[in-house]
């Protein structure tokens, strides 16, 4: 018997209602876990019950199954014999088109239902889509399946495979040609593009690269990347050099926004934010924004540039801002410029920023710092998802400093170190350990900004303490000091995809002078949320020194 096209699973929908009476099954155990999800509780009609199984047997290879009915006192008892399984025989496999003979030989060597196999619905699918999507992936953007065919012969419980493709002409990228720019030259486009270069041959995840990329920039709302197939060149060995269209909308010229929330660290906030992605017709992105939190409030405006001809980022930015945090508060006002670059796997910041602070610890004298602060931050990061990491790490170090030669008021050092790592436990469970130290070489903290020496405490670093609670005291006010450490560990229990309980651990300390290191510790138990920005969570902790118990709430996407 020859079977030519078969059915996917499907859902057994039995339409006339089942006869009272309990229904029990017998067969082997790998055919029981195949069947129950599709077996009534009760009996009913035992012609169309024994159809609806056939056909579900058929796709996992079993075409001559036996089926017997045979009465109980409470019901019906059905006896299945599945019979042997059906085995691929033979595969007859056929790329035709401009493919070259290595790739050739290579799809039909990775053909993923070889002779031997048993056969099954599912793995026939997966595996004429498998050469398919790697003809398309590479090269050849027009590849079709032809024709398929698996013909069963269920007497002989043998399956003989042939599937038939056409790769088409070989793809090579021809030049990129924008459609929908306004208010940008089309060059703009050209230095974003890392991902496509004419000439080179046709692969489908650069073309999708290129989309994502300029997706991602703040002047377009909507991208789509195709080939201009109609505008193709073909070389004398069949080669096609297609350009590359790229169709943008672009995004409104002005956008105005407002917001309110609260944080655990510094209270209930509300903020105004003014975006522009073309400042004085440049192509200049300007963000700005006013914030006013309990306690910080902040103005600002960072202007972002396009990368240059090395994927490097520019940007100049302003700042005011005033805090009033454990008894201590300070003005700041700030300018500087940065530069961003990825290297490899590497995040490189390079920056230069000057600032100058005033600040009044309550019981002391005002006093104020200035310092000019060349900064480099250097990011490694590894993970398997980048908002909600189950496996990887992420290491950062951070080095700066000011001298008293060139517009700072006290010569510094200051070295950041801290790493964070995933571990997966079990199944769906995450373990996250995170460490963290700091030092600020100097003759003395006096005359250096805060934002150049170290406190701690509250979400994100030592919870169960207030937030920047953990440093030198200075009058009845915590300030900075110049050595930092801090380390945790937090076990995460999930519940569903989106719900988690955790316990954690958490110690640090802020201090001035290595001899004063005593770790603060915190413990305590939190809900996590998966939400669509971010891993949200909110934790209650008792801090071992100071015997109280904190609410911690944040938005805990690794740095």
């Amino acid at each position: 018997m020859i079977i030519r096209r078969l059915p996917l699973i499907f859902l057994l929908a039995i339409a006339t209602p089942l006869a009272a009476g309990e229904l029990s099954v017998q067969a082997p155990d790998e055919i029981s876990e195949l069947l129950a999800p599709y077996l009534p509780d009760e009996a009913g009609n035992p012609r169309r019950l024994q159809g609806q199984l056939s056909d579900i047997l058929a796709t996992e290879g079993y075409f001559s199954p036996e089926f017997k009915f045979s009465e109980k006192d409470d019901g019906l008892q059905l006896t299945i014999d599945p019979g042997p399984r059906t085995t691929i025989a033979s595969v007859d496999l056929a790329v035709d088109g401009k493919i070259e003979p290595k790739m050739k030989s290579a799809l039909i060597a990775g053909w993923g239902l070889p002779v031997g196999q048993p056969f099954r619905q599912e793995d026939w699918n997966n595996a004429k889509q498998q050469i398919l999507a790697e003809l398309l992936a590479v090269e050849h953007a027009d590849a079709k399946l032809v024709d398929s065919e698996a013909a069963i012969d269920a007497e002989m419980h043998r399956a003989d495979l042939r599937a038939h493709y056409d790769a088409g002409p070989r793809y090579r990228f021809g030049a990129i040609r924008v459609e929908g720019l306004q208010n940008y030259p089309p060059d703009l486009v050209e230095r974003y593009n890392r991902a496509i270069k004419p000439g080179q041959p046709y692969r489908e995840d650069r073309l999708n690269a290129l989309q994502g990329t300029l997706q991602a920039t703040p002047y377009f709302s909507s991208v789509q990347t195709t080939l201009d197939r109609e505008a193709a060149e073909i070389d004398a060995d069949g080669t096609a050099t297609v350009p590359v269209l790229v169709r943008v909308r672009e995004r409104s010229p002005h956008r105005v926004s407002f917001g309110a929330g609260a944080s655990s660290n510094t209270g209930a906030r509300i903020e105004a934010n003014y975006h522009t992605p073309n400042l004085l017709g440049h192509a200049w992105s300007l963000d700005s924004g006013l914030r006013l939190e309990q306690k910080r409030q902040t103005a600002y405006a960072d202007v972002f540039l396009p990368p240059d001809e090395r994927s490097r980022r520019h940007s100049l930015g302003v700042m005011a801002e005033a805090t009033d945090i454990q008894g201590l508060k300070t003005e700041r006002y700030a300018f500087g410029a940065q530069t961003v670059q990825q290297r490899g796997i590497v995040e490189q910041r390079l920056s230069l920023n000057w600032q100058e602070e005033r600040r009044e610890a309550v019981g002391t004298s005002p006093e104020t710092a200035r310092a000019l602060v060349p900064n480099g931050v250097w990011t490694w990061r590894r993970v398997d998802n980048l908002l909600n990491p189950r496996d990887g790490a992420v290491v950062q170090g951070q080095l700066g400093g000011g001298a008293k030669a060139a517009l700072s008021d006290q010569n510094f050092v200051r070295l950041h170190l801290r790493a964070q790592v995933w571990i997966p436990l079990g199944r769906v469970d995450t373990l996250t350990l995170r460490g963290e130290i700091g030092s600020t070489f100097a003759d003395s903290r006096q005359h250096i900004p805060q934002d150049y020496l170290f406190r701690t405490g509250g979400a994100g670093s030592v919870r169960g303490y207030a937030y920047q609670s953990l440093g030198i005291r200075e009058g009845s006010a915590v300030v900075g000091g110049r050595y930092l450490a801090i380390a945790s560990a937090e076990a995460t229990h999930w519940l569903n995809d989106d719900w988690g309980i955790a316990a954690f651990i958490d110690a640090g300390d802020a201090v001035d002078a290595l001899q004063d290191v005593r770790l603060a510790v915190g413990a305590g138990l939190g809900a996590r949320w998966r939400s669509p920005a971010g891993p949200i969570g909110v934790d209650l902790a008792y801090g071992e020194r100071n015997q109280e118990v904190h609410l911690h709430f944040s938005l805990a996407i690794p740095f």
